[in-house]
C-alpha cells in the first residue's frame, strides 16, 4: 500500500515539476543573458544581435496591440528561413498569440486554404511566397506584411494601418531611454495553452492542422539540452524549412534557446550552398533529412574508398583502420569539422549509407518522430545508436509495439506522453482515428523492439502491399535494391492488380551515365528474396513526388505506376 501510495506521489510530482518549467522562459532568459551576442544571421545579409531580437519583438507586440489582436488569435507566417522569419515566431508566442507556420514550397491555393482554416489575422510573408498569392482568397486577414522589412502590403483595419505607420514613434515615447534588458518581461505561459498550429506536409493529401501545446514546445526543446552540447556563441545552421517542426524545434527554437548564433541560408540548400556556408560557418550541430546526407556522401566520400582497390583494402585489417580514419575526416570536413553530431530525420534513411557511416564512426543520430509530438518519439545519440534502429524511446515519453511479440513481429508503433499534440485544429473526427481511448498516438508507422529497447522502422501501415493475401513492406524490398550497382534512389509501391489485388512496382532513379534494363533487377533478385516479393513493374524515374519538407509521396507513386503503364503500352493484370 505504502508503494502504491509512494508512486502515486512522485507522479504527482513530476506533473507540477514539468507543469512549472514554460517554454517562454527559454526565451527570456536566452535573451537577457546573450544580450549582446550575434543570434541571427541571414547567410551574406543582415545580422541581428539578441537585444536586436528583443527590440524588435517590443515593436512587434506594438503592432498586435495597437491593431487590437489579442492573445490567443492566429498569426500565420510563411517564407523561406530568414531572421525575420524567426522574429515572428518569437513575437507571436511572447505576446499570447498562437503561430501557424506555413511551408513557402505549397502552392497558393493550399496556403489559401491554411490561413482561412487557422483563421488567422495576419500573415507575414516573404516575397516568393507573396508573389502567387491571392489577398482576395484570404477574406479573415486582417491584414498582410513583408518578412522583408515588416512593412504593410495589405491592410483592412485603420488601427493595424495606424499601428504598421506609427510603431517606432509609439516604441520611442514607450522606451524613452532605448530598450533594455531589464524591460523583458515575457508573459508566461501554461502546459496545456496552445502555442502553434503547424500543418502537416501533405503525404496523404491535404494539409490538417496540428495543435501543439507550450508543454510539447518545452518537452521537445528540454530533451534538446538533455542531448545536445550547443553553448552560448556556438554556431547553427538552419537549413530545414522552420515551417516543419523538425526544423523550427532542432536548428532554431534550441539553438536560440541555448544562446547559440544561428544562420539561415534563406535559399535552397543545394549540395555546393551547403559545403560552402558549413565550411564558413563550422556549426556544432547540424540537423537534416537523409537526402542531404546521402547526396553528399554518396558524392564526394563514397567514390574514393568503394573502388575494387577501397573495397579489398578495407578487408585488410592492418589498413582497414587507416583507410576509416581518412574517410571519416574526409565527411567531417565537408560538414565543417567543428560539429558534435549530425540529426537525421524527416525520413527512412539508406541503409548502404548508414552502414557506411556507422563503420567509419562517423556521428550521426536517428531521430523519429511525428509533427504530432513536436515531433520526437525516439532518438539515442550516436554513440550508443544501433545500427538501423531510430534509438530508443525519448525522456517523458511512453512508446509501445502494437504486436503480440514486438521483438519478431512488427507492429504499429503508438505513444503516448508530454510531447503529444492537443488533436487536430477544427478537425474531431481525424483527432479520434490517430488518438485512442488510452491517450495512446497512432503513428501509422510499423515497426519493432529489440530487447534492449531499440526501435527500428519497418514501413507505414498505408504502405504496405498486400499481393493475393501476402503482406509486403515496402521498406524491405528498398533496401535490397539498393545494393543493385548503379542504383542511386528507390521507392517501392503497390500498383493495383486484377489477379491480386495489388503487385509490385519499382520506382528507381539512376547513378549519372547508368544503364539499366527492367530484367536486370529482376535478375538481382532472383534466388534472393521470395518470388512474391520481386518487382512486377519496373519503372526509371528522374525524381520522386516529393513535399515540400523533402518527403516522398507515396501515395501518388500508384497513380505514377499506372500513368507510366498507359504510356508504355504495359498491360495491368
Amino acid at each position: 500500500m505504502k508503494c502504491y501510495f509512494c508512486a502515486i506521489l512522485n507522479q504527482m510530482c513530476k506533473i507540477r515539476m514539468e507543469q512549472e518549467h514554460q517554454f517562454i522562459d527559454y526565451i527570456e532568459q536566452s535573451i537577457i543573458k546573450n544580450w549582446d551576442k550575434d543570434a541571427l544571421t541571414d547567410y551574406k545579409g543582415i545580422t541581428l544581435q539578441y537585444k536586436d531580437v528583443a527590440r524588435k519583438i517590443a515593436k512587434f507586440h506594438i503592432v498586435l496591440e495597437s491593431a487590437g489582436i489579442q492573445p490567443g488569435d492566429k498569426i500565420a507566417v510563411c517564407g523561406r528561413n530568414s531572421a525575420h522569419w524567426a522574429v515572428t515566431f518569437l513575437a507571436t508566442i511572447t505576446y499570447g498569440a498562437v503561430i501557424v507556420p506555413i511551408l513557402h514550397e505549397f502552392k497558393a491555393d493550399n496556403i489559401h486554404n491554411i490561413v482561412n482554416h487557422s483563421e488567422a489575422k495576419l500573415l507575414f510573408v516573404g516575397d516568393q511566397a507573396w508573389e502567387n498569392l491571392n489577398e482576395d482568397a484570404m477574406p479573415l486577414l486582417e491584414g498582410i506584411a513583408s518578412l522583408t522589412d515588416f512593412s504593410a502590403l495589405v491592410s483592412r483595419n485603420e488601427k493595424l494601418t495606424y499601428a504598421f505607420e506609427h510603431r517606432n514613434a509609439i516604441y520611442g515615447q514607450r522606451y524613452p531611454k532605448n530598450f533594455r534588458p531589464e524591460h523583458i518581461c515575457y508573459r508566461k505561459d501554461r502546459p496545456e495553452e496552445l502555442a502553434i498550429i503547424n500543418y502537416t506536409s501533405g503525404t496523404t493529401g491535404y494539409s490538417k492542422g496540428v495543435m501543439l501545446p507550450y508543454r510539447s514546445i518545452w518537452s521537445n526543446v528540454a530533451y534538446c539540452f538533455e542531448m545536445l552540447p550547443v553553448k552560448p556563441g556556438d554556431h547553427i545552421v538552419s537549413m530545414l524549412p522552420m515551417g516543419h517542426v523538425f526544423g523550427m524545434v532542432y536548428d532554431f527554437l534550441y539553438g536560440f534557446s541555448a544562446g547559440a548564433h544561428i544562420y539561415f541560408l534563406t535559399r535552397m540548400p543545394s549540395p555546393k550552398i551547403i559545403a560552402q556556408s558549413f565550411s564558413e560557418i563550422r556549426p556544432r550541430v547540424i540537423s537534416c533529412v537523409p537526402l542531404i546526407v546521402e547526396k553528399i556522401i554518396k558524392k564526394d566520400i563514397l567514390p574514393k574508398v568503394d573502388s575494387k582497390i577501397g573495397k579489398l583494402l578495407l578487408k585488410v585489417p592492418i589498413v582497414n583502420d587507416k583507410i576509416k580514419s581518412l574517410a571519416r575526416q574526409a565527411a567531417m570536413e565537408i560538414f565543417g569539422g567543428n560539429f558534435d553530431e549530425i540529426i537525421i530525420g524527416g525520413a527512412p534513411f539508406n541503409a548502404e549509407v548508414e552502414a557506411f557511416l556507422k563503420k567509419i564512426g562517423f556521428p550521426y543520430t536517428i531521430a523519429y518522430g511525428m509533427t504530432e509530438c513536436g515531433p520526437i518519439i525516439c532518438s539515442s545519440r550516436w554513440e550508443t545508436l544501433k545500427l538501423a534502429s531510430c534509438g530508443k524511446a525519448t525522456t517523458r515519453m511512453e512508446v509501445r509495439i502494437d504486436s503480440p511479440d514486438p521483438k519478431t513481429h512488427a507492429g504499429e508503433i503508438v505513444c503516448r506522453g508530454t510531447n503529444m499534440m492537443l488533436g487536430y485544429y477544427k478537425n474531431p473526427e481525424a483527432t479520434a482515428e490517430v488518438i485512442d481511448k488510452d491517450n495512446f498516438l497512432h503513428s501509422g508507422d510499423l515497426g519493432i523492439k529489440d530487447e534492449d529497447g531499440n526501435y527500428r522502422i519497418t514501413g507505414r501501415i498505408k504502405d504496405m502491399i498486400i499481393r493475393g493475401g501476402e503482406n509486403i513492406y515496402p521498406r524491405e524490398i528498398e533496401e535490397f535494391l539498393y545494393k543493385l550497382d548503379g542504383v542511386k534512389d528507390v521507392q517501392v509501391a503497390g500498383i493495383p492488380s486484377k489477379k491480386y489485388g495489388e503487385a509490385v512496382g519499382a520506382f528507381i532513379i539512376l547513378q549519372e551515365g547508368v544503364e539499366m534494363h527492367e530484367s536486370d533487377v529482376r535478375d538481382f533478385c532472383k534466388n534472393k528474396i521470395s518470388r512474391y516479393k520481386i518487382p512486377k513493374y519496373v519503372f526509371f524515374v528522374k525524381e520522386f513526388p516529393m513535399t515540400g519538407s523533402g518527403k516522398i509521396q507515396k501515395f501518388r507513386l500508384k497513380d505514377l505506376g499506372l500513368q507510366l503503364c498507359k504510356e508504355q503500352g504495359i498491360e495491368i493484370i
